[in-house]
């Protein structure tokens, strides 16, 4: 599934620089204008869907740095114990910003620089075939593909383009100072942030590359039984983990750590714990920051860090701690996996707004999207939502309960029904006025500042 992650990146470059295109031309960050232009109906319920996404990625922070605690300390801190120590990174951020965005920035780089290192030893240390490595970037197929491939795949997606970063990276640009009424200068701020989001994406691609060619190499075909007798041999304490049967081995975050253990030795465990503890606080951070300017900017309400960290981290926590306690690590991650596919049924709630307001000259006079961006954006803003509801369809069938079909299918109708609210104003500003009815998000640029009146969507 490399050729996903390749996919997923490059339509990540994409939405970063719109985002990044509006901060700088506007002023504004993504909420702000959605507080601005959309009706207070669609508008609350757009912030609901980016805060369950935020929560979303906290949750995942949770998990992760639990299971990163529980392999560092050999188990001898349980992961329920895990999850209450990441109440931790709230004072640790909190310190952080109490010294500007610039430290901050720094210490996300110093995360990022340690996920590199610990990803790319596992990578140099299991030595996957270069040659497959390259063909499944960029030759797509998915031969034998299944419920759980596809799970796998729409998780990629949602893990790359994550939503909250849309709304992050336009409300980053704006710490820059920029002279708006200067033309040719808001043109270099343009370059220089499409560069450092160039930079930055190449940087996940690669750690991504690195990660997912491990768990290629390293587990593909192997069975429990083999698994069982390496990691006696290597006198592990996580042979017990894994059934002493020929079924084939399934591993995630945790028993994939294990495995490296018992393989390539004790090193390569604690090594690659390392990286998800690193990958976890990174993601506190992101999200952290999306939180307070999303709430801010579609509510107009402002709290402090403190309590904005705590309040997402609370409801984090919660059914973390449930699951860490009666359940076991195998729900824990799978835990994981479902929040990466919740991003991605979030994603147009970030997409298609973006791709909306860069797309109306009354906002971005003259860098508002030619016709080459608004059919690139048009065609990503179809292919995701056709895969999320290729996705809903797969998993509502799996449910085999009539109440879970209907729950399914009030909840599906409910978010398409708003995914195609948000996609029938893109489309207007796409340029297709003919499905205008009274009503479209194009209102001029001095009106930014005031609520917006509309027509028959009200």
């Amino acid at each position: 599934l490399l050729w996903v992650v390749l996919f997923s990146t490059i339509m990540g470059l994409l939405l970063q620089s719109l985002a990044a295109r509006l901060g700088v031309v506007t002023g504004l960050h993504l909420a702000e204008v959605c507080h601005r232009q959309y009706p207070r109906v669609p508008r609350i319920l757009l912030w609901l869907m980016v805060e369950l996404a935020i929560i979303g990625v906290d949750m995942q922070e949770v998990i992760g740095s639990a299971i990163a605690i529980n392999l560092l300390s050999v188990g001898r801190i349980p992961l329920w114990g895990g999850v209450l120590i990441t109440i931790a990174d709230t004072l640790i951020f909190l310190f952080l910003d109490k010294y500007g965005l610039r430290k901050l920035e720094a210490f996300f780089g110093f995360l990022i620089t340690i996920m590199a290192l610990t990803f790319g030893y596992e990578y140099v240390t299991v030595k996957p075939s270069q040659t497959q490595v390259l063909q499944g970037m960029f030759l797509p197929s998915c031969s034998g593909c299944r419920t759980p491939q596809i799970i796998q795949a729409v998780a990629i997606v949602g893990a790359v383009i994550t939503p909250h970063n849309i709304y992050l990276h336009s409300a980053l640009v704006k710490s820059r100072q920029v002279d708006r009424a200067n033309k040719q200068e808001v043109q270099e701020a343009n370059k220089y942030f499409f560069i450092e989001s160039c930079i930055a994406l190449f940087v996940s691609f690669i750690i991504n590359i690195f990660v997912i060619s491990v768990f290629a190499e390293a587990f593909f075909e192997k069975t429990n039984k083999q698994v069982v007798a390496v990691c006696k041999n290597s006198s592990s304490a996580h042979a017990h983990l894994f059934p002493d049967d020929n079924s084939t081995l399934t591993v995630d975050i945790y028993k994939g750590g294990v495995v490296l253990g018992c393989y390539f030795g004790p090193a390569a465990l604690y090594i690659w714990a390392v990286g998800i503890l690193a990958a976890g606080h990174s993601s506190t951070m992101t999200g952290t920051y999306s939180g307070q300017f999303v709430m801010e900017g579609f509510l107009n309400l402002k709290w402090s860090r403190f309590a904005r960290v705590s309040l997402t981290r609370s409801i984090a926590i919660i059914p973390a701690l449930l699951i860490a306690v009666f359940q076991d690590v195998e729900h824990l991650t799978g835990m994981n996996d479902f929040l990466n596919v919740l991003q991605s049924l979030q994603l147009p709630f970030a997409l298609i707004p973006i791709l909306t307001f860069t797309s109306l000259r009354p906002v971005m006079s003259e860098f508002a999207n030619g016709l080459g961006w608004r059919i690139i954006g048009g065609i990503v803003v179809l292919v995701i939502c056709f895969i999320n509801m290729y996705f809903v369809v797969v998993y509502v069938q799996g449910l085999g309960h009539v109440a879970l079909y209907m729950v399914a299918a009030v909840v599906s109708v409910a978010y398409l029904s708003f995914v195609f609210y948000l996609g029938w104003q893109c489309f207007i500003a796409l340029g297709m006025s003919f499905l205008d009815c009274g009503h479209t998000v194009s209102v001029s640029k001095v009106l930014l500042t005031k609520e917006t009146t509309s027509g028959c969507t009200k």
